[in-house]
């Protein structure tokens, strides 16, 4: 099954114009192309008829499919790096629990049907078209992840080299739950969308997070 386009989920303070709309459509298709055929397998003319654009009109938006594609993917991504970055970056008293993050994050991801798809795209192929801004965001996150983990005492749970190997499994398990559940349906008949089947996977994810800081004092 194809993916479906995300909804749109722009501010709505203002009036947007004529040409603003347009390039929001042909994100829009973009995304959904993207993460159905992948960035060799999607041509910009492609994404013109879906949009019902000719090429020429689609190029005064967006200059070349790589400008296109990074577009689409800061679009996407950057809503689940400003709730991580939120998480990490506040103070320990004040954070969200596990349950709340890791719920906001799936709902985010079943906001954004494509999200997944595209983001194992990129890590098959190393995050190669990755933009400046989006890998200036990530190394950050990734390394205060790391250091929250660290800054607990040992738990015999993990060794300390295995600290970012769990911090990327996690990674990995949420955003496969997303990408598996339409095979998954297949071949087992159980819908991992179903809001009984998400509230299963967000107590799962919970207990595995914790499970690494149980009875671990934070290092003074």
């Amino acid at each position: 099954m194809p993916p479906t386009a995300s909804p749109l989920l722009e501010p709505a303070s203002a009036p947007l114009r004529k040409g603003e709309l347009t390039a929001i459509r042909i994100l829009v298709a973009a995304e959904s192309l993207f993460a159905e055929r992948g960035y060799a397998g999607t041509s910009l003319r492609d994404v013109a008829a879906a949009v019902g654009l000719r090429i020429p009109s689609l190029y005064n938006h967006f200059k070349s499919k790589e400008l296109l594609y990074a577009a689409v993917l800061d679009r996407v991504v950057d809503p689940v790096l400003d709730i991580l970055n939120g998480f990490l970056a506040a103070p320990v008293s004040e954070r969200p629990t596990h349950a709340e993050v890791i719920g906001q994050v799936m709902a985010l991801l079943d906001g954004h049907p494509n999200l997944p798809a595209l983001l194992l795209q990129e890590t098959q192929t190393g995050g190669r078209r990755l933009t400046p801004g989006l890998r200036h965001r990530l190394a950050p996150i990734f390394g205060r992840a790391f250091e929250t983990v660290q800054a607990t005492d040992e738990t015999g749970r993990f060794e300390p080299d295995e600290i970012p190997l769990f911090v990327l499994a996690l990674y990995h398990v949420i955003v496969g739950f997303h990408s598996i559940a339409p095979f998954y349906r297949e071949v087992s008949g159980d819908d991992l969308s179903t809001p009984e089947s998400r509230d299963r996977q967000i107590r799962f994810l919970t207990r595995m997070v914790e499970a690494l800081f149980e009875h671990a004092p934070v290092r003074s």
